[in-house]
Formats: structure tokens, C-alpha cells, sequence
């Protein structure tokens, strides 16, 4: 069974595409097809089912995929142990970032690693913090630099590191009912809607928690995940939402609660039983010399 294989089917399984996944790989539709019939041929079963444009996983292929992932993490581990071994500081490294830390926190640190370790080929990928999260799980990257998840789960074997603050505010436009309030309660807040990144981010989960503690109902009239397309709706009056303080600017004009104060961890992720390259080690180093205050 060749590795070629296994990454074309896992660019399908994810993709739900051939030639989406070509594409990722650089390859044709019909090289991809080819190595997944091959694939199916050694295996003796049927991986995707096949009704018009729709590709789905067959009971088959969803009990290969997290075994797919896990021969090529392993393979890719033993790449990395054998390199290390050489002292050297160079190869690829692969992370993940969200697009606001890779706007407003990543660039000194990319620039200081570049001038440093020139040799290195970043491979960096802009995702959303949840989604890298899953990356690192399944090997498809090697750090991701992201808001940490406010509740670790041990099960998820990720090694989590707080590298910076990132203190919240309540946000409105200037022309907003709740511009030039002197102090609200979260209770007079939750009576206007809100702009939010989706249920499923951690921000929002820190969000609701607060709602949630004091009984109150969170309502949320739109959502994205990125964050400057939120600071863009609400500075037109829109809604309210909750932002990180360094976007704050003239544009937005920011809501004293009674009783909130809310921020976010940012930091670094990786996976605890892979072997972390040297390229990564260094990068970390440069990440920990740039810790605020901690």
C-alpha cells in the first residue's frame, strides 16, 4: 500500500471531491481515481459511494480514515525523529493560525524565525482555531498558533501553551442606542442583538458562558467567523459584539459593563506524542520570547 494512496484518499474523505482533492495534491482527477480504485482493489472493499456529484465515505471508508491519518502521522514522526538527528535547523514546517493572529500577533514572530532560519519552508495554513485543533490531531500540521480552547479535553493528547492575553470589549458603533451609555448590566444588554463568530468557536463558547452565568439569553442575529468582517457590520450599527481590544479604533465605540470582563488565551498547540521537528522547536523558542509578561 503506497502512502500516494493513502493521501489521495484522505483528500477525497475531506474534500468530498476528486477533483477538488487533485487539486490539493497537484494531481489530475484521473490520477486521483486511479489511486483510489487501487486503494479499493488492495483493500477489497469500496471506500466512497458514488451518487452523481455527491461523494460520501461508505461504512468501509470511515473505519479507514482515522487509520489513514494515523500510518501517515507516523510516518511523517518517524521523518522528523530521524532529521532531528542531524542538528540541523531546516525542512518544511506546517502551522496553523487564525487570520486575526496571523494580522495582528504572527508577523514579528515570522519575520524574527525567517531572518533566523532562512533554510525553513513555512507551510503556514489560515483556519479557523477549531479546525486546527483537528489538524494537530490528525497530523496534518505540526503547530497551530490559535485561541486555545477555553476548556482542555485530556483525550484530545494536545500540549496547549498561553503565549498571549487577549483581553475582550463590548463593542457598538458610535451611532448606536448604546454608544454613550455610562454603565450597562448584562441584563440591558441582552435586550439588543448581537454579531458573534459561530456556535462552535471558542470565543463564542466565552461568551455564552457569561450569558449563561447570570441566566441570561444571548441573541444573536448574525454570524461570521472572521473578526474584521464583525468590527466592519457593527461600526455600521448593525448589532453589538465583543472584540478584542487591539481592534478597538474610532470606529467602534466600546460598552462599560457592570460586572464583565472577559479575554481570550492565545497561544500554541501541538500534538503530544509526535515528535516535534527541530524548525518546530526553534519556532516555539522565538514563540516563548515574545510571551507577555508570563
Amino acid at each position: 500500500m503506497e502512502t500516494s494512496a493513502l493521501q489521495a484518499f484522505i483528500a477525497v474523505a475531506e474534500s468530498g471531491s476528486f477533483s477538488l482533492a487533485g487539486e490539493q495534491l497537484h494531481l489530475t482527477q484521473p490520477a486521483i481515481s486511479k489511486r483510489i480504485a487501487t486503494l479499493e482493489t488492495q483493500l477489497n472493499a469500496r471506500l466512497f459511494d458514488r451518487i452523481g456529484r455527491q461523494i460520501s465515505l461508505t461504512e468501509a471508508g470511515n473505519t479507514l480514515l482515522p487509520k489513514a491519518y494515523g500510518i501517515l502521522a507516523e510516518l511523517e514522526d518517524a521523518r522528523r525523529q530521524l532529521n532531528n538527528l542531524k542538528g540541523d535547523v531546516g525542512g518544511s514546517l506546517s502551522l496553523s493560525t487564525s487570520h486575526h493572529i496571523g494580522l495582528h500577533r504572527l508577523p514579528p514572530i515570522l519575520r524574527q524565525f525567517s531572518r533566523q532560519h532562512p533554510e525553513v519552508a513555512l507551510d503556514i495554513h489560515f483556519v479557523d482555531s477549531e479546525v486546527a485543533y483537528e489538524e494537530v490531531i490528525h497530523g496534518q500540521i505540526e503547530l497551530g498558533i490559535i485561541t486555545l480552547a477555553p476548556q482542555q479535553r485530556a483525550r484530545e493528547l494536545i500540549y496547549s501553551q498561553k503565549v498571549w492575553s487577549d483581553p475582550l470589549c463590548f463593542v457598538v458603533s458610535s451611532e448606536h442606542p448604546l454608544a454613550h451609555s455610562k454603565a450597562l448590566t448584562l441584563q440591558e444588554l441582552s435586550q439588543y442583538s448581537a454579531i458573534f463568530p459561530g456556535q462552535n468557536t471558542f470565543t463564542h463558547h466565552i461568551v455564552k458562558g457569561l450569558f449563561n452565568a447570570h441566566h441570561l439569553e444571548l441573541t444573536v442575529s448574525m454570524t461570521t467567523n472572521y473578526l474584521e468582517t464583525i468590527k466592519m457590520m457593527v461600526s455600521i450599527g448593525l448589532a453589538w459584539s465583543v472584540l478584542p481590544r487591539s481592534m478597538l479604533d474610532d470606529e467602534l465605540s466600546e460598552i462599560k459593563l457592570i460586572g464583565a470582563n472577559l479575554e481570550r488565551d492565545l497561544g500554541y498547540i501541538h500534538h503530544t506524542e509526535r515528535t516535534l521537528s527541530n524548525a518546530a522547536r526553534a519556532f516555539i523558542d522565538i514563540l516563548h520570547s515574545n510571551r507577555e509578561g508570563l
